[in-house]
């Protein structure tokens, strides 16, 4: 243990934009059951943080001060009861519970995994939302050898790992991103197609000449009934970012879906540490430069991830 009674944690207190967090200063956490307490040393930016931070999901403004940041990497520091399978002064990565953007955090143990040696403390922190989020939504697709895979906003994280995840699977896979991204693309194997509604349904049957077997939505860009036509079928389609899903009659697929992260993790991680798959992180910002990560992130036409690094 650190001894140590403050904590800086990225906050807010009302919904809004980027302007409304705050680095605040507050007790250091105590972990609970089946907790530890993180030193946090890279956090992982998601798109779900700031449409948590904007209120998309919410009915008025929180009820007090609340953190933000899913993901993390860093030191366990402190060990709960029953969570005596981690050890303090070891590496670890996952999710946090009340906010990752913070010096010290607390962690379930059932959200977070060793950190091995060759995996670095950024990328780590880039992978638990979108890992996780990948794979389930593969599964629940049902994306197998000799399909073809169609990704909207293949260049983001979880496009990119769901593209790659696909192709070590034996599938065939079809993105939809910016022109800027298409070189990087083609080298992962991905058939890049320009994003842009005038003719999109046109491009993307040219370059799947055998037909769409299953979409992944990661835009949220109103392309689904476009995507359920491709298909001939709305149960091979799933979004993570259109909140009309409903109204075309596809799944929208969030973490009440979840599947164990350590599983996602075991279908990802060989790739990783082989070099079969490549996740850039695009952007890092220091701890108090949070807001400006997420006006980058909120603003779009990311490759890869935002980290923020911490200490």
């Amino acid at each position: 243990m650190t001894g140590k009674t403050v904590t800086e944690a990225i906050r807010y207190t009302r919904h809004g934009g980027p302007e409304v967090l705050t680095l605040d200063e507050v007790p250091t956490p105590e972990p609970g059951p089946r907790q530890v307490r993180v030193r946090v040393e890279a956090v992982g930016v998601n798109a779900v943080d700031w449409k948590i931070r904007k209120g998309l999901f919410a009915e008025g403004d929180p009820d007090g001060p609340t953190g933000t940041g899913l993901d993390l990497a860093g030191v366990v520091d402190a060990v709960g009861p029953g969570a005596e399978n981690l050890r303090a002064g070891q590496a670890v990565f996952g999710q946090a519970t009340g906010g990752a953007a913070a010096t010290f955090a607390l962690a379930s143990i059932d959200d977070v995994v060793p950190r091995p040696e060759w995996l670095p403390v950024e990328l780590a922190a880039a992978l638990p939302v979108i890992t996780e989020t990948a794979y389930r939504t593969l599964r629940q697709l049902g994306v197998s050898s000799g399909q073809t895979l169609l990704v909207h906003a293949v260049a983001g994280g979880v496009g990119l790992v769901a593209a790659q995840l696909a192709r070590s699977w034996g599938a065939e896979v079809v993105g939809t991103a910016s022109a800027g991204h298409h070189e990087f693309l083609r080298g992962l194997g991905v058939r890049p197609v320009t994003y842009d509604p005038d003719g999109l349904a046109d491009r993307i049957r040219a370059a799947a000449p055998n037909g769409v077997d299953a979409v992944l939505d990661g835009s949220g860009r109103g392309v689904l009934e476009m995507s359920v036509e491709l298909t001939g079928d709305v149960k091979k389609v799933i979004t993570i970012a259109d909140p009309k899903a409903a109204a075309a009659g596809v799944h929208f697929s969030s973490s009440a879906d979840a599947v164990p992260l350590a599983e996602a993790l075991d279908a990802v991680m060989p790739l990783l540490e082989r070099g079969a798959l490549s996740l850039p992180v695009e952007r890092t910002f220091p701890l108090e430069r949070t807001a400006e990560a997420h006006r980058l992130s909120e603003d779009g036409h990311l490759r890869g991830k935002i980290v923020l690094t911490v200490g």
